[in-house]
């Protein structure tokens, strides 16, 4: 197979998909890892692709490979944090038993819990020890503490998780796009959220609308997967059945 064709084949293949990884590109050509890298390599050059780590995304997609830390989002689009979890917490009834997933947005649900009659089983250890601290009836789960984003995470966490049946969970997100659906950096701190969110009968996904056209470098759930909560929505994202627009809530 000549350069040019396997050339044409990745493109193709990320067009479909938005990101793909070396692995895919391996088996879908038939070449060696050294080739499918250096592949990806020279399309990356040639402004054809984004090179990320363990493969490519697409051009239009911005590429988020790191994590910021708690500090460093904390005051961040800090109104439209605090309508999207005003709104998140409204969607609430007595009884629940929910999922609150580690972050910033999801953290500004907090101080609409405290009359809430629920149950919140948490992966953020700064969550629970205010909810504790408001009354609220909460679970912490168990497992590995991730210090930039304050979450517990790693193979104990997802064992827990698997045990729990939730009727509503709510999860941050470092972006969102049609075709990556909801990315993070952290390989466990993304599998964390997704079997958390196998385990919630309603998923929501709060999110700001600077993180719409945002990859970061894991998918753990495709873009239908959860009900997106934000401020606002960018032209190409109107009319989606899955996402809504807390100013436009009366």
């Amino acid at each position: 197979m000549f350069t040019e064709q396997r050339y044409e084949m990745i493109l193709e293949l990320l067009d479909k998909k938005g990101s793909i990884t070396v692995t895919e590109v391996i088996e879908l050509l038939n070449i060696s890892e050294s080739t499918a890298r250096r592949d990806i390599a020279a399309l990356h050059k040639a402004g054809k692709l984004t090179r990320v780590f363990g493969g490519a995304v697409a051009l239009e997609h911005t590429v988020i490979p790191y994590e910021l830390t708690v500090e460093q989002k904390q005051n961040v689009n800090w109104p439209q944090k605090q309508k999207i979890a005003a709104y998140a917490a409204s969607l609430l009834d007595p009884g629940e038993f929910i999922y609150l997933d580690a972050g910033t947005t999801t953290g500004c649900m907090l101080e609409h819990l405290q009359d809430k009659d629920i149950t919140v089983v948490t992966n953020a250890v700064a969550h629970a020890k205010r909810l504790a601290s408001m009354g609220v009836h909460v679970l912490l789960v168990g497992g590995e503490l991730k210090s930039s984003t304050e979450a517990v995470i790693g193979s104990q966490a997802i064992q827990m998780l698997k045990n729990y049946h939730f009727t509503k969970g709510f999860f941050g997100t470092n972006g969102i796009t049609k075709k990556a659906g909801f990315t993070t950096p952290d390989m466990n701190e993304a599998l964390t959220k997704e079997v958390a969110m196998g385990q919630c009968r309603q998923c929501y996904v709060l999110a700001d609308k600077d993180k719409f056209d945002q990859v970061s470098s894991v998918t753990f759930g495709s873009f239908y997967r959860g009900t997106i909560l934000t401020d606002s929505v960018i032209e190409h994202y109107a009319g989606c059945s899955n996402i809504i627009v807390c100013d436009e809530i009366k």
